[in-house]
């Protein structure tokens, strides 16, 4: 019974590899460091893979060269570096004991990822420095990736400065550690996605 649930599970192995997938259409890219100060992060880097899966894109990131058990967030940005633009929280990161960190995100992460505010609306004041309206906007898109340090206490583990910014859920984070600024301003890798 064992040889045939083997045989079993090698032929269907074999099916699935040599069956062709929408594998040939993702994307890759690697993210750089943010900073150009030899003691932060020296190491950090990261891999992106969006991959197709319709209706929507999964966006596969591993990260490593950081601190072990290190808190990390990941954000969609209009341009890389500061002053960033419009950006929006994708999720969340956490390294291992290794300082390795892998996340999968779901969403639209393509030549149509865009933000758009047809109106001024209310919005919920839940944290200080939260705007109580939207401004005005026609689509405008977003197609960089960056990552920042959850905290500044992480951020001084890497060596990095310990300037705060709003780039975590109360937004106390730490300083942006690895960009997409490998791609020009206007053209991120998000863009190359269709």
């Amino acid at each position: 019974m064992k040889q045939i649930l083997a045989a079993t599970l090698a032929a269907t192995l074999a099916a699935m590899i040599a069956t062709p997938s929408l594998a040939a259409n993702n994307f890759s890219f690697n993210l750089v460091r943010s900073s150009t100060q030899a003691t932060c992060a020296p190491n950090a880097a990261a891999r992106v893979t969006i991959a197709p899966t319709p209706p929507k894109e999964t966006m596969h990131v591993e990260v490593w060269g950081l601190p072990a058990n290190t808190a990390l967030d990941l954000f969609i940005t209009q341009v890389p570096k500061a002053p960033f633009g419009m950006s929006w929280y994708q999720g969340d990161l956490q390294t291992d004991a290794n300082g390795r960190a892998v996340g999968d995100f779901e969403g639209r992460f393509n030549i149509e990822t865009f933000i758009v505010a047809p109106g001024a609306a209310p919005a919920p004041v839940v944290h200080a420095g939260d705007a109580a309206t939207n401004p005005v906007m026609a689509p405008l898109h977003t197609f960089h990736v960056g990552i920042w340090f959850n905290s500044p206490t992480d951020a001084a583990r890497a060596g990095c400065p310990t300037t705060v910014t709003p780039f975590n859920g109360t937004h106390n984070a730490g300083v942006q550690v690895l960009n997409s600024s490998n791609f020009p301003d206007l053209s991120g890798p998000l863009r190359r996605v269709q």
